[in-house]
């Protein structure tokens, strides 16, 4: 599920820097060497091993070398009188080519390449996707007007927002699906259910299940008073309970005995509390699925507020520790895992946003600085500051993921 939320963040970037016009070279997940890739129209695809995000690295970003250079000698394919590959190695094992000595050659505007062939100067025309090969890879050529800094500062803002847009927009369709499988309390409950239990927990050895309805506890009716419940557990601490329930329209009896961890006051059973719920329409999906998304963001953005003032290496948790509980959230049921992905979701959006080099706040930074100047920061400088900022979250992440390694050895 990590996976997924990193991937949809990084098809927001792609697919608004293609609506722009962009070349997008590389659409990647994780960071490092190359596991596995593939490649899809003019963008290829790659997943890498280091599970730390993920990238959509679009033509422009960075000084790029094409390597044909005067004096230099390729081959070239000439197809409807353009040129749709150049050769730069191993050009005797290449046929129906034309070879020749490169005179000048202009790849980013004009798109011509003029060689000497056998004495002859000859001018050729560059198809726009035109690919170059070389000895162990090949790229495609990008015409300065593909590039994200030829573009206006509204595409560039909003092919670099639309990857924290889209976790937003993943957590909100999250949510609608969560209230519509857990459904929404109704108003004025007859009684109280067990919403979930816990896999290896008292509960669970005494045979509780899912769904079933609490009509007593040691012989006392419990009403809807969810308290009354929760503090006769606690008060039960390695003491057995007879507890009555309902399942399936029958009287069932069930013992079960409270435990807790040494030194901590209060028992529990390990189960989840709730009242009985109704399909939610529409409209009030869409309402409730929007709070939710408020809500949860404005949780997170406390929590970072805590962690700023208060930073501890073991408060954080990196992709190991998320794909961990997630795992753990999953065996809980489906309601649970939906509830969480979004949260997930939205703690990537407003990371990215956070205005530290190399994530997308920073980025969309230096856009507005550019709006309000009418001219560019310089790209060297730019880069410096994002190039500094990745190094120090890549070390971060190393020291987060090896904390959460140590952290699953140690149990």
């Amino acid at each position: 599920m990590f996976f997924a939320i990193v991937a949809i963040h990084e098809w927001g970037h792609y697919y608004f820097a293609k609506r722009a016009g962009i070349l997008v070279r590389e659409f990647a997940i994780g960071f490092g060497p190359k596991m596995f890739s593939y490649k899809k129209g003019e963008t290829q695809f790659t997943f890498r091993l280091l599970p730390f995000g993920g990238y959509a690295r679009m033509a422009g970003e960075d000084p790029e070398t094409l390597g044909i250079d005067a004096g230099q000698t390729i081959c070239v394919r000439v197809k409807d009188d353009k040129v749709e590959k150049i050769f730069t190695s191993n050009l005797e094992k290449y046929k129906n080519v034309i070879k020749g000595e490169v005179l000048r050659a202009d790849l980013e505007q004009a798109l011509i390449i003029e060689l000497d062939v056998d004495g002859e100067r000859t001018l050729y025309s560059v198809d726009p996707q035109a690919v170059i090969v070389s000895k162990n890879s090949s790229m495609q050529i990008a015409p300065k007007d593909r590039w994200f800094n030829s573009k206006t500062v509204g595409q560039r803002a909003l092919a670099i927002f639309a990857g924290p847009m889209m976790n937003f927009i993943l957590a909100f369709v999250l949510f609608a699906i969560f209230v519509q499988v857990s459904g929404v309390p109704v108003e004025n409950p007859s009684y109280i259910k067990i919403a979930d239990v816990s896999a290896n927990t008292p509960a669970e050895k005494a045979g509780f299940q899912d769904g079933d309805i609490i009509k007593s506890i040691n012989g006392v009716s419990v009403g809807v008073d969810q308290q009354k419940v929760i503090a006769s557990i606690s008060e039960s601490k390695d003491k057995p309970m007879s507890w009555t329930i309902i399942r399936d329209g029958k009287e069932l009896d069930v013992s079960v005995t409270p435990t807790g961890l040494p030194g901590q006051e209060g028992g529990k059973v390990g189960v989840s509390l709730g009242f009985p719920t109704r399909q939610a329409g529409f409209f009030e999906t869409f309402a409730l699925s929007g709070k939710y998304t408020v809500e949860t963001s404005k949780l997170i953005f406390k929590g970072l507020q805590h962690l700023v003032q208060n930073f501890a290496l073991d408060d954080i948790g990196g992709p190991v520790r998320t794909i961990e509980l997630t795992g753990e959230v999953a065996r809980s049921g489906l309601d649970r895992l939906l509830y969480w992905s979004a949260m997930i979701s939205i703690n990537l959006g407003i990371f990215n946003l956070l205005p530290i080099p190399a994530l997308d706040g920073s980025r969309l930074i230096f856009l507005g600085i550019e709006a309000l100047r009418g001219r560019p920061i310089d790209p060297n400088r730019e880069g410096m500051v994002h190039f500094v900022g990745f190094a120090m979250l890549f070390v971060l992440m190393l020291a987060v993921t090896y904390n959460d390694i140590l952290r699953l050895i140690n149990g």
